[in-house]
Formats: structure tokens, sequence, C-alpha cells
């Protein structure tokens, strides 16, 4: 048994049991987009989230532990991804992604943009030529410091 089998036992059990990554968040008390990451393997659960994930998808008191051990993060099988709506991610920091850094150092500085301390929100936006996806990603700003 690993983090992986345990990934794989809760996306079986949430087509099995018809649930939503919302249905999953409003139970476990945060974002959709923290807990998808969480029950995909990305995220640590604290014993009572675990608790609760575990009573969602049936999973064992073992199973429960593995969502409480801090993760590998970066979930992706291959250096380019294969995965056509994870590709367009991939294509938009290709091609933004020197842009963003650009913007980024010039309004903040020598610095990063934290994947820790940071946020995420996913809603779907109408659109009469088709809706559209819109994501926003906050990061807390952080700076290399000199020593």
């Amino acid at each position: 048994m690993n983090r992986n089998d345990v990934t794989e036992k809760i996306i079986t059990a949430k087509v099995a049991r018809g649930l939503t990554w919302a249905e999953v968040a409003a139970k476990v008390g945060r974002s959709k987009e923290w807990t998808t990451a969480a029950c995909l393997g990305q995220m640590t659960l604290d014993a009572e989230q675990a608790r609760v994930v575990g009573d969602l998808f049936g999973l064992d008191a073992e199973e429960c532990k593995w969502l409480q051990v801090v993760p590998y993060k970066g979930s992706l099988p291959t250096a380019v991804p294969t995965d056509p709506l994870i590709y367009r991610w991939y294509e938009i920091v290709s091609v933004y992604g020197t842009t963003l850094k650009e913007l980024i150092h010039e309004e903040f500085g020598d610095g990063i943009m934290s994947a820790i301390d940071f946020s995420m929100d996913l809603t779907r936006e109408p659109d009469p030529k088709g809706d559209r996806v819109h994501v926003v990603l906050s990061g807390k700003f952080l700076p290399y410091k000199a020593y």
C-alpha cells in the first residue's frame, strides 16, 4: 500500500458514488481546488480531514493514515505532459512564462511567486461564443535575499 494506491481508490470511489469535488470539499471544509489536490495526493490532510475523506470514499484506517503523510509533490508522469488539457497549461507556461517572469520582476523585484502560500479559484464563465474557464492564481511574493 502507498499513497498512489489510496489516490486510485479515491478516484474509483468518487466515480462509483457519483460525488463531485465540490461536494467533497464542502464536507472537508476547504476549497474545491485544495481538496481535489489533497485527494489526488498533492496535499497533506489533518486527522479530521482524513477521517471525513475516508468516510466519503470508504477508506480504512491505514489508508486514512496515508492521507496524512507529506506527499512527494508533482503528479505528472512525464516531463512534458501528454494529456491534452494538462499540455495546454504547459503550453501556456512555455509561451507566457517569460512574460509572467518579466512582469513579476518589474512589479515586485527579484523573487518568486510562491506555490506554498498560494490559492487558486476555478470557475465557469458563461460566454455566448462558448463557455470559458476562468482561473485565478494567487501566490505570495517571496523576494530573494542578499547574504
